[in-house]
């Protein structure tokens, strides 16, 4: 019994410690998310192309913020704001919404499943902070712009969603590529950027329109031109 209790502690560490330090790690190599790694171990096709942050076209990163997370500069890895909007939408009986930042989506991406699962869900908030707190907002947004599955038969990563849905990198996207490729996330399967629907083309129409005409936080918080 005490071996067995020794092994399942040892484990538990691994467990605990592998994050921990990959999240430093992930400071200077590009890292591969653990569905890359699932589709991999059963011979699935993975198209990645890592492309820094700064050859990706500017209108792409707003659209991503605009989409996923408006209040990526603002929040800690955790948005307590939105989170509190979802617990007071569900108060007055609407429909739940999802308040997952993307540095939560990040630590999913990177060390724990698809689905959904209050397990999950539970595991995401230490993660995304400890992120948050190793990692700056510049390298978080070119890690998951890097990872995120953007098509329908393994492309992941910007550069490899561009390519297959408009044929041009991730540096020559246009305004209206941008929002497709943005509003096509939740869902690659579902949603094609490629050919888009009147439900795809309406969503990023709406995105297009409510971006701001400036984009302070690609400089003031991502160091990168607006």
């Amino acid at each position: 019994m005490g071996v067995v209790w020794s092994w399942v502690w040892k484990a538990a560490v691994l467990i605990v410690a592998a994050p921990l330090l990959l999240g430093l790690l992930y400071h200077v190599v590009p890292p591969v998310s653990t569905l890359m790694l699932a589709r991999q171990a059963v011979l699935a096709p993975v198209t990645r192309i890592w492309v820094p942050i700064e050859s990706i076209s500017p209108a792409l990163i707003r659209s991503v913020l605009a989409s996923e997370d408006a209040r990526f500069c603002q929040h800690f890895g955790v948005d307590l704001v939105e989170l509190q909007n979802v617990m007071d939408t569900a108060d007055d009986g609407e429909p739940a919404r999802g308040a997952s930042t993307i540095t939560m989506q990040l630590a999913k991406n990177l060390f724990l499943w698809n689905g959904r699962s209050f397990i999950r869900k539970g595991l995401e908030f230490p993660l995304a902070l400890y992120l948050n707190a190793v990692m700056s907002k510049r390298r978080q947004l070119e890690i998951y712009l890097n990872i995120a599955e953007w098509g329908p038969t393994g492309e992941f990563g910007v550069e490899a969603g561009a390519r297959r849905a408009f044929g041009v990198g991730a540096g020559s996207l246009s305004g209206r590529q941008a929002a497709l490729l943005a509003v096509m996330l939740p869902n690659p399967f579902r949603r094609d950027a490629r050919r888009p629907g009147p439900g795809l083309s309406r969503l990023a129409g709406n995105l297009q329109a409510r971006l701001p005409r400036e984009g302070p936080e690609l400089t003031a918080c991502l160091g990168l031109r607006s």
